[in-house]
């Protein structure tokens, strides 16, 4: 099972404790392709991001809170999953996954 985030549909990006990018699987850099694609790791995501953005990713940080919505970019539907992640219960950065979604798709309530 190993490296099986590389040929995983979605994309997954990690940034350390101070946002620096340390790790894309292979859908994150063609996502980000036209921004540098792999030589984004060891780039500062803050770097990459307007001033709103900026302020939502270090409010994430500082409170340790997941942020997670939907995008649409050139007819493609995303889901954003923005999420810290720790080792041993210490803090260590947040992950972003990125899944498109359908445009249309089944809602549940599960009791």
């Amino acid at each position: 099972m190993e490296n099986w985030q590389n040929e995983f549909c979605g994309a997954i990006t990690i940034c350390d404790e101070k946002a620096k990018i340390i790790y894309m699987n292979k859908k994150s850099e063609l996502t980000f392709l036209d921004y540098g694609g792999a030589d984004l790791i060891g780039q500062n995501l803050l770097d990459c991001h307007n001033p709103d953005s900026k302020e939502q990713i270090l409010s994430m940080m500082k409170n340790e809170e997941v942020n997670a919505y939907t995008i649409e970019k050139n007819g493609v539907k995303k889901l954003i999953y923005q999420a810290p992640w720790y080792e041993n219960g210490e803090y260590k950065g947040f992950l972003e996954l990125s899944l498109e979604i359908p445009f249309i798709m089944s809602h549940f309530v599960r009791e």
